[in-house]
């Protein structure tokens, strides 16, 4: 099976929107984002290339379900690894997170 790993700023925003979760509306909430945080990852790791590529250079997006957030990632088929750039939150600026790419 395929890998994963979270760009240092997506494992940032994953910690954040937690914490959030936690202090703004409930445990209960907060691990119901960690658990569809968790189910993304492993629809990516299984189906990879279902999501078109949206932005250059191959980078896809997954939306979440019930949670305002989305996925941006890039399938690396050499490495057979998912590579998660942003966990990014509907209301944040579209590309804020493209010098990750470097």
């Amino acid at each position: 099976m395929a890998s994963y790993g979270f760009h240092s700023g997506a494992a940032e925003e994953y910690l954040a929107a937690t914490r959030y979760y936690l202090d703004h509306a409930s445990p209960l909430v907060a691990a119901s984002f960690v658990a569809e945080v968790e189910a993304a990852i492993q629809t990516l790791l299984a189906s990879p290339m279902i999501w078109p590529a949206i932005e250059e250079p191959q980078i896809s997006r997954y939306l979440f379900k019930r949670f305002p957030y989305s996925i941006y990632y890039r399938w690396e088929t050499d490495q057979d690894r998912v590579s998660i750039y942003a966990l990014m939150h509907f209301n944040q600026r579209p590309d804020y997170w493209r010098g990750r790419m470097a």
